[in-house]
């Protein structure tokens, strides 16, 4: 008597979520290439290589903190003190330069170690807040951010620290193989990133909590240290934020990048990002940016009022997630 085997069939939950990661992602991928269309159609000088070079050297800085939003969400929470740390990270770097002195590679290697402690450091007070005090993240995130830009301002004084290093500069305005260097740092943590997440213990953890928290506990996941962790691993993406940022402008200041922190919020839930929880996707955040930028550029060149661009940001993030809540509404039903 010979018994038939079927072959297993894959969990219907696991085909459904790549389905709807390649849609969200092909979807993105077609959004990017309408609007450089349509923007190289409204205007010839779009195509230049400067603009595509000026983007280059800007875009890193709000991409990486618009990852750092979307670690931050795949727990069901936010960072809204993203910028802040970013801003603090760079001075604090400054105040070191100022202090040691602004020779040699060793006094920028210094200052890198110091602005990505400082970010660490502000994320893990972010996390013990939440995790420990149980402060709601919106709430936490939105009163640090306060403490560190006030944290910034009696440190400088109020204004600008300027005069960095040369080879700190280069970190934001040199080229290698004809690519800015922030875009190449830009891409190193997109990959780093997306393998913590896809193929570590902590980034399985992370999306679980997100996804299902009463089934992370009883999994033996301990919920609060994996928060405290999530928010250190994003105030020490902020704090490369800030790097390249003061790189970039050679100065550092705690009101820089103010708009950064409703496009980093837009970018990463035009990317796929659930704010509820559990799902995040670093292709989505990229495609997202790229959209993004190629928008803001293609506004500015046909002379868009700044202020005009931020209401049609609030608004576009406020569509995107009536949008993705009806599409889980209906998913669901």
């Amino acid at each position: 008597m010979t018994t038939e085997t079927t072959p297993a069939k894959p969990a219907p939950q696991k085909t459904e979520t790549k389905r709807n990661w390649f849609d969200t992602n092909l979807q993105l991928a077609v959004v990017c290439v309408l609007i450089f269309v349509v923007m190289a159609l409204l205007n010839p000088r779009f195509l230049t290589p400067y603009n595509f070079q000026s983007m280059g050297f800007f875009a890193p800085e709000l991409g990486i903190l618009a990852i750092a939003m979307m670690i931050a969400m795949l727990t069901g929470g936010i960072d809204l003190s993203v910028v802040a740390i970013a801003n603090l990270a760079g001075i604090a770097a400054g105040l070191w330069f100022q202090k040691a002195g602004t020779g040699g590679i060793g006094m920028v290697v210094g200052g890198v170690a110091i602005a990505l402690i400082a970010g660490t450091l502000a994320g893990l007070f972010n996390g013990l807040v939440i995790a420990k005090l149980r402060v709601t993240p919106i709430l936490a995130t939105l009163g640090s951010g306060q403490v560190f830009t006030g944290l910034a301002v009696v440190l400088t004084g109020g204004p600008a620290i300027v005069g960095f290093p040369q080879a700190w500069n280069a970190i934001g305005n040199a080229k290698l193989a004809g690519v800015p260097v922030p875009l190449v740092i830009f891409a190193v943590i997109c990959v780093a990133t997306w393998a913590l997440l896809a193929r570590t213990p902590f980034g399985l953890n992370l999306m679980l909590i997100g996804t299902n928290p009463k089934a992370a506990v009883f999994a033996g996941l301990r919920r609060s240290r994996m928060i405290l962790y999530s928010y250190a691993f994003t105030g020490f993406l902020a704090a490369i934020a800030g790097i390249l940022l003061s790189a970039r402008t050679n100065a550092a200041k705690s009101d820089y990048g103010a708009s950064y922190l409703l496009q980093a919020v837009l970018i990463a839930v035009l990317g796929g990002t659930n704010p509820a929880g559990g799902k995040g996707s670093v292709l989505g955040v990229a495609l997202a940016l790229i959209s993004l930028v190629l928008l803001s550029s293609g506004f500015q060149m046909m002379r868009v009022s700044l202020h005009m661009i931020d209401f049609i940001w609030g608004a576009f993030l406020i569509l995107v997630i009536a949008l993705n809540a009806w599409r889980n509404r209906k998913s669901e039903g």
